[in-house]
C-alpha cells in the first residue's frame, strides 16, 4: 500500500512518500481501506516535536480519516465488509470521564494513523459515518468535528435560550457554529475579514463581530447581548483571546477551551463576572457516536476549504500551516 512516514522530525523533509506491505486484521480488528483524511492542528505540532505526546519515529501521520471496512478480523460481529467508518481520536477512550493514560495512544501518533491506503485498528476503536456525507466530509469528524461537540454538550447543553460565542473560522469554530445553532442557541461568531463573516452568516450566525474593526471585540459581544455577555464561548483560539472570550461571558458563564495554542498569561482577578473554563480533550467514542448520530438527523455538511489529493500531501500540509483555509483541509484518495 501507499504511505507516507515520519522518518524525522522538525520539517516536511522528514515526511517519506513508501510503499508498505499491506495490513491484515487480527483477532477484534477491522482493516479499513481510507479514501479520505483531514489536517488537524495536531499534524503540525506532531512534525515539529512540539505535541505533548512523543510520536515514534516512523510513524505513519494523521488523526482522522474515514474509509470502508476491507476485511474483518475473527470475533468481529460489529462491522461487515463495505460499512464506512472513521475511527475515535482516542481508540481506548470508549465513554465516561477522561484520565490522561487514555490519551497516550493515538492515531498519526504513538500508533500507526490515516496517511495510508490502509489502517488496522480494533473494532472498538471504529465508529460509522453518516450515511449522506461524503468519505471527504466524513473525514473532519473524529477531531474537528467532537471537538467543536463536546465543547458544547460536554458540560450542560446549550438552550433555545441562551447565546453561544465562536472564535474564527477554523474547523472547530465552524462545527461549534453550526451544531450551536441545530441546538437551538443564538451565535455569535468573531472573524478576522469581510468574506469570512460572509460565510458565518451563511452558516447561521446570528451576528458577526469582525475584530479587525472592533479590536476590543469583548465590547461588541457584549453590546450584541444588551450588555448580559454570553452563556458559553467555544475557544479556539490563542491564549490572547481567552482574556476577552471571558470578559464576553455572562454570569455564571462557560469557556469550553478546546486548546491554548502559544506562550502568555492573563490576569483572572481582571474578570467581573464569576465564569467557568472548562478544560476538555476531543471527546470519547460515546461522544463520537452521539455527533455522528446528531449529524446524521440533521444532515449537517461540514465546511471544506479545499481537497488534496494523496500525491499532494506535503502542498497540503503547506496549504494548512499558511493559515489561510476557512474549514477543513482535506487529502483524499
Amino acid at each position: 500500500m501507499r504511505a507516507y512516514q515520519l522518518d524525522s522530525f522538525g520539517s516536511l523533509d522528514g515526511l517519506v512518500a513508501r510503499e508498505l506491505p499491506d495490513p491484515e486484521p487480527g483477532p477484534g480488528e477491522v482493516l479499513v481501506r481510507i479514501h479520505a483524511r483531514s489536517l488537524n492542528y495536531r499534524d503540525l505540532l506532531i512534525l515539529n516535536r512540539r505535541y505533548p505526546v512523543p510520536a515514534r519515529t516512523g510513524v505513519v501521520p494523521v488523526s482522522d480519516g474515514a474509509g470502508e471496512v476491507a476485511a474483518v478480523g475473527a470475533d468481529v460481529s460489529a462491522f461487515a465488509v463495505g460499512d464506512r467508518v472513521a475511527a475515535t481520536y482516542f481508540p481506548r477512550w470508549i465513554d465516561g470521564r477522561f484520565a490522561l493514560a487514555l490519551a497516550m495512544e493515538q492515531f498519526g501518533c504513538t500508533r500507526d494513523g490515516m496517511l495510508a491506503e490502509y489502517v488496522v485498528a480494533e473494532d472498538r476503536a471504529l465508529v460509522r459515518v453518516p450515511d449522506h456525507l461524503s468519505f471527504e466530509e466524513a473525514a473532519t469528524l473524529p477531531c474537528a468535528g467532537l471537538t467543536g461537540w463536546s465543547g458544547l454538550t460536554g458540560g450542560r447543553p446549550p438552550t433555545p435560550a441562551e447565546t453561544v460565542l465562536t472564535i474564527g473560522t477554523g474547523g472547530v469554530a465552524l462545527f461549534a457554529l453550526q451544531l450551536a445553532k441545530l441546538l437551538g442557541a443564538r451565535v455569535i461568531a468573531t472573524t478576522s475579514g469581510s468574506e469570512k463573516a460572509d460565510l458565518l452568516t451563511r452558516l447561521g450566525a446570528d451576528a458577526v463581530v469582525n475584530r479587525r474593526d472592533a479590536p476590543e471585540w469583548e465590547l461588541a459581544v457584549r453590546e450584541l447581548t444588551d450588555g448580559r455577555g454570553v452563556d458559553r464561548v467555544v475557544e479556539t483560539g490563542a491564549i490572547d483571546t481567552l482574556p476577552r472570550s471571558l470578559a464576553s461571558c455572562a454570569a455564571e458563564g462557560e469557556v469550553a477551551l478546546a486548546a491554548v495554542l502559544g506562550a502568555g498569561s492573563f490576569d483572572a482577578m481582571a474578570l467581573s463576572a464569576p465564569v467557568t473554563i472548562r478544560r476538555y480533550y476531543i471527546g470519547s467514542r460515546a461522544a463520537f457516536e452521539a455527533i455522528n448520530a446528531f449529524i446524521a438527523e440533521h444532515r449537517l455538511d461540514p465546511v471544506i476549504d479545499r481537497v488534496f489529493g494523496f500525491e499532494e500531501v506535503r502542498n497540503a500540509y503547506e496549504h494548512f500551516a499558511a493559515k489561510r483555509h476557512v474549514g477543513k483541509v482535506v487529502i483524499a484518495g
